[in-house]
Parts: structure tokens; sequence; C-alpha cells
């Protein structure tokens, strides 16, 4: 099992950790800064360093069971099982995707219909939508999703079972994709608090503290994906 540093901050850029064991793709230590693929969002890349040797991250994905592998440049020098490690994360690219992440959140709240995919990345994202026609005014569209995000609202989680979630369905908007159950708890995001909630929603992936963290954003392309589907596709602007 890999201690999941990136749940408990995803604000931490730098932390020790040691090899635990090594896989075909990559290495595996006993506590993980690096977020790996997963819900749309990829996994984090950066650097290890040790006493007498560095290696690049370039990618990081989900190992068996708890696992999580860090994916090594190639020809890079390998550290041995035991070896005690700094991660240091590619900061500018995971904060990419907390913002672009929290963002797609967000466009899911004012266009509050079944999202049948998605993906994210460093200055842009996008959600498909159950949607036959595409939105009468893309510039009203932006312009709410910019007031929503200049609310500098809160962006929390919690945790339910999942007896609690099979009781609320409504939570879960993805059509095509189910949150993960199995483990007896499910991870919530909430944007906003208790009293002026915007969102909740089950997720795994890391996002900023507060909406204002995002910056203004902007509606791109809409495209027809077929059999009712749309892409909505949103920009960070700067």
């Amino acid at each position: 099992m890999t201690k999941l540093l990136f749940r408990e901050d995803a604000y931490l850029k730098e932390a020790p950790g040691v090899v635990v064991s090594r896989t075909d793709l990559g290495v595996v230590l006993d506590a993980s800064v690096f977020y790996p693929t997963g819900g749309g969002q990829p996994g984090d890349a950066g650097r290890l360093s040790w006493d007498g040797g560095m290696c690049q991250i370039v990618d990081t994905r989900k190992g068996e069971g708890d696992a999580v592998v860090l994916i090594l440049a190639e020809g890079a020098t390998w550290p041995e099982v035991g070896t005690q490690v700094t991660q240091t994360l590619d900061w500018d690219r995971r904060f990419g995707h907390m913002r672009v992440h929290t963002a797609l959140h967000l466009l899911s709240v004012v266009i509050p219909i079944g999202v049948t995919g998605g993906q994210i990345g460093t200055e842009k994202g996008r959600l498909d939508f159950d949607m036959p026609e595409p939105p009468a005014d893309k510039v009203a569209l932006e312009e709410t999703l910019n007031a929503l995000i200049a609310r500098n609202l809160e962006v929390s989680e919690s945790w339910i079972t999942d007896a609690e979630l099979e009781a609320n369905p409504g939570l879960v908007k993805t059509l095509s994709v189910q949150p993960p159950k199995g483990a007896g708890r499910v991870r919530l995001v909430r944007i906003g608090t208790d009293d002026e909630q915007v969102d909740l929603q089950p997720c795994g992936g890391t996002h900023v503290a507060r909406t204002g963290e995002i910056g203004r954003v902007r509606i791109g392309k809409i495209e027809n994906k077929g059999r009712g589907n749309r892409r909505v596709n949103l920009h960070l602007d700067g």
C-alpha cells in the first residue's frame, strides 16, 4: 500500500519516501505526492533524488492494489529497493490540473446535464454531455461560469460509505463511469459551504482550495460527438 500524500494535501510539492518495490514500469514508494492517472486527470510528473542519484518521473499510474507506480524516464537510473528518496513534484503541471479539474466541476453546475466523458489538461479540459442541442448562448454560459469562479468559493472534501452513495444516486453526474466502490467509503468534493453549497460529487482527483485560484476561463469549441453528445471545451484564460 502506498500512502496517498496528495490526498492529504494537494499543495504538497516535496516529501521524503522509501522505495518499497520495483515493477516493469517503475518504482513504488511507501508514500507518494504524485497523483496517478485516473478520473480523466493525468498522472503527475517530477523527479526523485537520493544520495548519489536522481531520476525524472514522466508519469504516474495505479499499480496492483493500492500501489502508486512512478514511471521513470527512458534510460534513467533506478533507485534500489530500500533507498530513501526525496520526491519533488512538477508543480506547474499539477496546479494546472487542479485549476482545470475544479473548473470542470463548476462547468457541470452551469450545464446541469448528465456527463458522458471528460479529460483534464494543464491549460484546458473538456466535458462531454448528454445534450442533443448545443447551448443557446455560449457567451452567457461563460459569464455564468466565471461569476461562480469569482465568488472564491471554498473547495473541501468529505467521505461517505458505499451504502450512503447507493442511497443518493443523484450525487453521481457521470453516466458512463461510476465512482470506485468496494473500499467501504467514497470521497466527495464540495464546492461552497454547507450553507452555500454549489456542487457536491464523488471525485478522487486534486483540486484548488478556493475557486478564485482558477482564474478566468473561456468556453471554447462545442463539438457534436454524435448520439446526442456535445463536447464542451474549456480553457484557462491566463
